[in-house]
């Protein structure tokens, strides 16, 4: 029985066979024509394996106690310059100064890298979407003719392994399909291996945290229309309801993905929603200003109508003492007027006759523009219905398809 003694010799003697005469520099193959095929296979928040074919490094085991396997270090041989094209931030990985040879020469790396990559973000359907991004591998130096890329698996064991996948509570893997492609330029031709790991949103959190409140936020601002639309209390509760869509949406802000590429459609249709309750608010405003300008334009005319048809050689009253004289009973104005004096009474009634016509004008012009309020209200009413409709029914297909 051998001991690991007895072959602690014939280890040592073979590493120090194979590096003897090694040169790092050189790309390990005896004819230069030949290509130095590199497999790749990777595992989605695991390990990166790299396999090549190393011919320096290839031994007759029967000559070394039959040992098929060792561990050489990553410094003393040649490595190929594989790199990942979308690469946005410096390497994360631990230093793993070892790598196993077999007898055959072949080297296998197995490297775990922490990516971070450039992706295109679809934030339309958030938090429904699904994304796709990409992990391009492929030599700087080295064209197909020098380095040439294969996979270690097949691709349909790649699409479906999610053994490794470390599955938390937001993202859930979907597949990690792979392609073999040439890239031609000027330098030459060079292999290159696409992963594209697909990966989905878990919307619970968002529909619990963004969708549900937005939604009863929505529904309050739809609740004030049935307010009187001429009421202070509607313009306080509008004034309310905007200030709380305003503190929605700058916490929604953080929590929504930013993208340059795509709008998150919840964000369409909170903006839609805000411009309905800042209209409404707008109209409402308006129209108590214009009420109120209509009031005081129809008061200043009356006081003038009453001045005019006193007489001029009477002394002059104040005018809030007349509007008070006009609206007493013509009992108490004929005990006040001098008696005998018709033409002082029937002045005064005819004061009071435009006085009460002038008023009936503006209640005339106030049910007319109180008419054309609610007809505008009521548009606006069934716009925002329609606009929460569709907003329901959109979230309800998003999530079907999402979960389809």
């Amino acid at each position: 029985m051998d001991t690991p003694y007895s072959r602690s010799p014939a280890l040592h003697h073979l590493t120090k066979q194979l590096l003897q005469t090694y040169r790092k520099e050189v790309r390990p193959v005896h004819n230069w024509t030949q290509a130095t095929i590199v497999y790749l296979d990777m595992f989605v928040y695991a390990v990166l394996d790299v396999v090549w074919d190393d011919e320096f490094l290839s031994w007759n085991s029967s000559m070394f106690d039959e040992i098929r396997e060792i561990s050489l270090p990553l410094s003393a041989i040649w490595a190929p310059d594989i790199i990942i094209n979308e690469y946005v931030d410096t390497e994360r990985s631990p230093d793993l100064p070892y790598v196993y040879v077999n007898s055959s020469g072949t080297v296998k790396h197995s490297k775990p890298i922490q990516v971070v990559s450039a992706c295109n973000l679809e934030t339309y359907a958030f938090p429904f979407d699904v994304q796709n991004c990409s992990l391009t591998f492929s030599s700087i130096l080295h064209t197909v003719e020098d380095v040439d890329l294969a996979f270690l698996r097949s691709t349909e064991d790649i699409a479906h392994d999610q053994k490794a996948f470390l599955n938390d509570s937001e993202w859930e893997l979907l597949s990690v399909s792979s392609t073999y492609r040439i890239l031609q330029n000027s330098a030459g031709d060079f292999a290159q291996i696409q992963f594209n790991v697909v990966i989905r949103r878990h919307p619970l959190v968002y529909v619990v945290s963004l969708l549900i409140p937005s939604i009863f936020l929505m529904l309050v601002d739809l609740g004030s229309f049935y307010l009187p639309p001429t009421c202070q209390a509607r313009i306080l509760f509008k004034t309310s309801v905007l200030v709380g869509y305003t503190v929605f949406r700058v916490n929604m802000s953080d929590e929504v993905p930013r993208s340059a590429g795509s709008t998150p459609l919840i964000g369409v249709f909170f903006t839609v929603c805000m411009a309905f309750l800042v209209l409404s608010l707008s109209k409402s405003i308006l129209l108590v200003k214009f009420l109120y300008d209509e009031r005081c334009s129809q008061q200043e005319q009356t006081l003038l109508c009453l001045r005019g048809d006193t007489d001029t050689n009477q002394p002059r009253m104040d005018p809030g003492a007349q509007l008070a004289g006009v609206t007493e009973s013509p009992v108490c104005q004929e005990h006040q007027a001098p008696s005998g004096s018709l033409k002082e009474v029937w002045s005064q009634l005819r004061s009071i006759s435009s006085y009460f016509q002038t008023q009936d004008q503006v209640d005339q012009q106030e049910l007319g523009w109180l008419a054309l309020l609610e007809r505008f209200d009521r548009l606006l009413f069934q716009s925002y219905l329609v606009v929460l409709g569709l907003y329901a029914i959109t979230l309800c297909s998003l999530w079907v398809s999402w979960s389809g």
